[in-house]
């Protein structure tokens, strides 16, 4: 008899201090912060590329701007944003002279960027310069990165930039 009320007391033990763990060890459910991306230049020229999940060009583009020296060279003056299709993180941003506080989805939508990668290039007041639905080799990117530093789209086609500069 006594060996059972000792074994009550020991599991009876073992309960209460399990329970006591369970409450004090639970962890408190994790706040999700979500930061709004600002997306409005700071620099005179401005380079938003969007980007999908699955878009092995994407990839490929995001490795050119880590790896090629002149690619990062010629983006030295140009703020460079990025935002994901299939994202819904809050952005701010400054298109046709208005601030819009959307997602990144529904700004690329409103962008008509649908294909992957596109790059849209603006000044500080939001007007849209070029837009380019696709990937460009590194050398051709510099190419169209001086076509808009320089301000030669005020004067000439892009097409004719590229093939004067050789670059096409």
């Amino acid at each position: 008899m006594l060996r059972l009320l000792i074994l009550f007391v020991a599991v009876a033990g073992l309960l209460f201090s399990c329970e006591s763990k369970k409450e004090s060890s639970a962890p408190e459910p994790a706040k999700k912060e979500v930061t709004e991306k600002v997306l409005i230049p700071k620099k005179e020229y401005a380079l938003l590329i969007v980007e999908s999940k699955s878009c092995i060009y994407c990839k490929q583009l995001d490795r050119d701007i880590r790896t090629e020296k002149s690619l990062q060279e010629a983006l030295k003056e140009i703020d460079l944003y990025r935002i994901l299709y299939e994202s819904y993180t809050p952005v701010k941003a400054k298109f046709g002279g208005k601030v819009i506080e959307t997602t990144e989805n529904e700004l690329a939508k409103t962008l008509n960027a649908l294909s992957f990668p596109n790059l849209i290039f603006y000044d500080r007041e939001g007007n849209i310069i070029l837009q380019i639905p696709g990937y460009l080799y590194p050398s051709q990117l510099v190419c169209i990165i001086d076509y808009v530093k320089t301000q030669a789209y005020k004067t000439e086609d892009v097409n004719t930039y590229i093939k004067k500069k050789g670059c096409a």
